[in-house]
């Protein structure tokens, strides 16, 4: 299936270097900033990953927490969300864009026209954190049909019967998180030790593109830089808090960290 998510692979990978995937909460901290934030650091990130604001997150940690209140309080809602993935489209068509969420909200929403309405407004993936293999297996075949990638989550637990049959279920990318903990904890593992049990989860199909989430900063990026890609999020809604509350612009010191960012991987 055709997906710009495989050009942005390709392309970093013709750069010799991972894809960097960036991490924003929609809504945050408004409708119209969470637009220009995404314009500001698509120049720099391959692929933009996207979270639905939920206030009972099992998987984020304090930072996208206090960014997704943020944005629950400005009253932001599903079809808001669409609206900012079909705003930013509209002058950045091949950009890849990712949802991340929990199915509750789907679920409510009703699948089949949350579907539909990813397709209309030009989504890509989803990350759907609470809908685990094999629970996930029809929902992900629908997600086929609409040529959008269901991206499987993989964990340092994660037994080897059950990552051989989840990469070979898999659409063409998948997450794994480096370490246990929510979004944003400090690594607690070395560098080394995630590339070790990454590069053994890499071996079971190496045409499946794996990315590495959860702790990942300015510090430690560049020694996980063999991966084919880098998700960065919490470190970016840090900075969306830190710039509201200096009264800073968000937008402007975003763009400029997301740049950091990209030059450690070059």
């Amino acid at each position: 299936m055709f997906n710009p998510i495989n050009i942005a692979f390709k392309k970093a990978k013709q750069e010799n270097r991972p894809a960097l995937l960036t991490y924003t909460v929609a809504g945050d901290n408004s409708k119209k900033q969470s637009l220009k934030i995404l314009k500001a650091i698509s120049k720099n990130a391959d692929i933009l990953e996207l979270g639905m604001p939920h206030n009972t997150p099992v998987a984020d940690g304090s930072q996208i927490q206090t960014s997704a209140y943020r944005a629950i309080k400005k009253g932001i809602k599903i079809n808001d969300i669409f609206e900012i993935v079909r705003d930013f489209k509209k002058s950045n068509q091949s950009k890849p864009i990712i949802l991340m969420g929990y199915f509750n909200m789907i679920f409510q929403y009703g699948e089949n026209k949350f579907l539909n309405k990813c397709k209309y407004s030009g989504v890509n993936g989803l990350i759907v954190v609470d809908l685990p293999w094999p629970e996930n297996k029809d929902f992900a075949k629908r997600c086929k049909t609409k040529s959008i990638y269901f991206i499987q989550l993989l964990s340092p637990t994660t037994t080897n019967e059950r990552l051989n049959k989840i990469i070979q279920d898999s659409h063409p990318m998948n997450y794994f998180i480096s370490m246990l903990s929510t979004t944003g904890g400090k690594l607690k593992v070395s560098p080394k030790e995630i590339l070790k049990k990454y590069n053994k989860i890499k071996k079971i199909n190496p045409k499946k593109k794996i990315v590495i989430g959860f702790g990942i900063t300015e510090k430690t990026i560049k020694k996980l830089k063999s991966a084919d890609g880098l998700v960065v999020g919490s470190a970016i809604c840090k900075e969306i808090t830190r710039s509201l509350n200096s009264r800073q612009n968000p937008v402007t010191n975003v763009g400029r960290l997301v740049r950091k960012l990209k030059n450690k991987i070059k």
